[in-house]
């Protein structure tokens, strides 16, 4: 990939390949850390059964994401990376409206749809071909570090500030949870544009 090209060029283009990576792992890092605080801090005032049964919801949920995560993964061997991490993308930003509003039914059942929804349409597609797809953005000699600290850059920025923003929105309603959702989505949506299908691209 880096072949006859200048040193400065390899180091500018690695740049912006870290970038994109980043990017691109926006959506799969925030909203989950987003809306697992949302659901669990948000209904703190609640009966104690209520409690549980969010808590069994996310259990549920996480259950259907263990098989649909690398069925996702596999689809992408099929279908290319780009698909199915878009889906995934425009996923999160269709169902984020709906994903609070069946919250805050406060009925066991409809929260449960919400987060597997959630974890399985929105979620899977991006997460399971993540790996393969960020790794593959990158010539053989800066593959590691590439994909390594692009994916650690988003988990970092977009993850780890994810439940503070989602702390500080929580008093301005669900609409600005839904809000900061779909705008991080839309950043990984045009990321997912810009980068280029790399599932037959040649590993070397």
């Amino acid at each position: 990939m880096f072949v006859n090209f200048p040193k400065s060029a390899i180091v500018r283009l690695v740049l912006i390949l870290v970038l994109l990576v980043g990017l691109l792992g926006v959506v799969p890092s925030a909203p989950v850390y987003a809306a697992t605080l949302t659901v669990t801090n948000g209904n703190d005032s609640g009966a104690g059964s209520l409690r549980q049964a969010i808590l069994n919801a996310i259990l549920i949920a996480s259950a259907c994401a263990l098989v649909s995560i690398p069925l996702c993964g596999a689809l992408s061997d099929r279908l290319g990376r780009r698909p199915v991490y878009l889906f995934g993308a425009c996923a999160t930003a269709v169902i984020a409206y709906p994903f609070f509003w069946l919250l805050d039914t406060g009925s066991p059942a409809l929260v449960t749809v919400a987060l597997v929804a959630a974890l399985v349409f929105a979620h899977s597609p991006m997460y399971g071909p993540q790996a393969a797809f960020l790794a593959e953005l990158f010539g053989s000699r800066v593959r590691y570090s590439g994909a390594s600290l692009g994916s650690q850059l988003s988990s970092v920025v977009a993850g780890g500030l994810s439940p503070f923003v989602a702390t500080a929105l929580l008093p301005y309603g669900r609409g600005a949870l839904a809000a900061y959702l779909i705008a991080m989505a839309l950043v990984t949506i045009v990321s997912v544009l810009i980068a280029s299908e790399t599932r037959e691209r040649p590993m070397e």
